[in-house]
């Protein structure tokens, strides 16, 4: 309000200053053109006249104007005052650790508003945050509990004497160390690859390749369960993308291991890859339990599992999907969930961009020959070979 009327007073002086100095020579030049001697009392009179008005009138509009702009500026920093006035209880309430305060949009000013909304988005993602550091503390501490349970349950039965060493004794307790190691790993996997830590040894490699090398990795654990795999490459025959070909497995372990656990003995999960525009989709599509909608969103953050009554041996860490989301991105793709509901199955598509098109240069001898064993293992591992290309279905 004070800047406002400041800035009135200014303008209103100036004004003065102007027409005080401009004003009264060209007055008295147009006296002398009307025919009056420049000596003359009467021109003294009307100059004097001249200016007393010009004065008298500039100071009225001073007072007037200065009064108006008070009004005015009064009712401004009013309606500026409150959603500013707002605002900064607000900020002070987050500095606080009140991630839940908002801010009303008052409407006083288009920016106000768009300051309001950032700022509510801004409270939104940092309680967000402060949810998941809590939940992932949380997590944490239920993940180590277990293990560190056993081993000191067991380090004071032998201590008292109650349980005598043996090897069940000692796989007890090593089981437990290594499952406290693999969690210490997967932690330091998921922030390395989420802060783009992770060093990636990018190189061509054939869609095809990839796909099957994965497909080989978990035939044994599917056929150890009675899950059919199959796989259908076809679609991507020629294809070729410049992964890490190590971190590329690591993504399709998860997906194939979080699909064959989620899937009863007798069904099937699809192993598929398939050009789409510019890009190439690497699907995992089972029909097993599926996911609900509503834990939809949440399948790719730390520690999370649908059914919390299973522990780290049986669900999984809860952590492979977010490693395998965080590989994708930084491999310049994308990580998807996707599912009709409980029941009905998920697909999980992992998307890359295409470096080339079109049928790789016909192998060396030596790759021929590696070729030739790979594909000759591959077709005893299928349950029959298709009289056409196609899907190819590993028992």
């Amino acid at each position: 309000m004070a800047a406002l009327v400041a800035v009135l007073v200014a303008s209103i002086v100036t004004a003065a200053v102007v027409a005080a100095l401009v004003g009264p020579p060209i007055f008295h030049e147009h006296l002398i053109e009307a025919g009056h001697a420049a000596d003359s009392p009467e021109l003294t009179h009307i100059e004097e006249a001249y200016r007393d008005s010009s004065l008298t009138s500039l100071g009225i509009a001073l007072v007037v104007a200065v009064g108006c702009a008070s009004v005015v500026a009064w009712y401004v920093s009013r309606r500026l005052q409150a959603p500013l006035g707002a605002l900064t209880r607000a900020a002070r309430e987050v500095s606080r650790g009140h991630y839940d305060r908002r801010v009303a949009l008052t409407g006083a000013s288009r920016e106000l508003d768009t300051l309001a909304e950032a700022f509510n988005t801004m409270a939104a993602r940092l309680e967000q945050v402060e949810d998941t550091r809590r939940q992932l503390l949380s997590d944490l501490a239920h993940e180590m509990r277990t293990p560190v349970a056993t081993v000191r349950a067991y380090s004071e039965g032998l201590q008292d004497g109650v349980v005598g060493w043996d090897e069940n004794v000692a796989a007890v307790l090593l089981d437990q160390s290594d499952r406290l190691g693999r969690l210490a790993d997967d932690l330091d996997d998921v922030s390395r690859a989420e802060e783009g830590r992770i060093p990636l040894d990018l190189r061509p490699s054939r869609v095809g390749d990839l796909v099957w090398s994965a497909a080989d990795a978990a035939r044994a654990a599917y056929q150890l369960k009675g899950v059919n795999l199959v796989v259908d490459a076809d679609p991507a025959a020629g294809l070729t993308v410049d992964v890490d070909a190590q971190r590329f497995g690591q993504i399709s372990a998860n997906l194939l291991g979080n699909a064959l656990r989620h899937t009863a003995a007798g069904g099937t999960v699809t192993l598929a890859a398939l050009r789409v525009d510019a890009e190439v989709d690497i699907r995992v599509t089972d029909n097993g339990e599926g996911i609900p909608p509503e834990q939809l969103p949440h399948v790719f953050e730390r520690f999370y599992r649908g059914d919390t009554a299973r522990d780290r041996a049986h669900g999984g860490s809860g952590i492979g999907l977010t490693i395998s989301k965080a590989l994708a991105d930084a491999l310049g793709g994308s990580l998807t969930a996707a599912s009709p509901g409980t029941g009905e199955g998920s697909t999980f598509t992992v998307t890359l961009p295409i470096t080339s098109i079109g049928r790789p240069p016909r192998p060396t001898t030596t790759e021929a020959a590696t070729e030739a064993a790979t594909a000759a293992g591959r077709t005893g591992a299928r349950r029959s070979t298709p009289p056409s290309p196609g899907p190819q279905e590993m028992p």
